[in-house]
């Protein structure tokens, strides 16, 4: 289900391409030119949490999960300005990072990596990020 709430000049958004948000939020929230985008876990587009599978696996999935959210509101990758990582085994950086450079490719937004003692369903990885709109001519 895609929905959109409005309230003034804010936008809050779901994907229908990830599952539902199980908490009170939204996947997204565009406020100006600003898009803001909720904690993604490794959770596969029917609900499925990937909790125990590889690291890299479940990297893999919060990206596309990340582009999902992105994709709701029009954008892609390429307007990322902020991004977030949390992750429980902060050894698993280097891998990390070496699979965030690839999706990315040469765009290089300010990150913030961050070791946690535990995340939600188990999960190794979760990733918030902001981005901003596209300008109109």
């Amino acid at each position: 289900m895609n929905q959109a709430n409005q309230h003034v000049d804010i936008l809050c958004k779901n994907s229908s391409e990830i599952v539902p948000p199980a908490g009170h939020y939204s996947h997204v929230c565009v406020a100006g030119d600003q898009v803001f985008i909720s904690g993604q876990l490794p959770i596969q587009q029917d609900g499925t949490p990937l909790s125990d599978a590889s690291f890299e696996e479940q990297a893999h999935q919060v990206l596309e999960n990340l582009d999902a959210c992105l994709a709701c509101v029009g954008l892609d990758k390429t307007r990322l300005t902020q991004v977030r990582i949390y992750v429980t085994e902060i050894s698993n950086w280097p891998l990390f990072n070496e699979i965030y450079a690839s999706w990315l490719d040469n765009h290089r937004p300010a990150r913030a990596v961050a070791g946690v003692k535990e995340l939600h369903f188990g999960a190794a990885v979760e990733i918030e990020a902001t981005a901003v709109m596209k300008k109109t001519l």
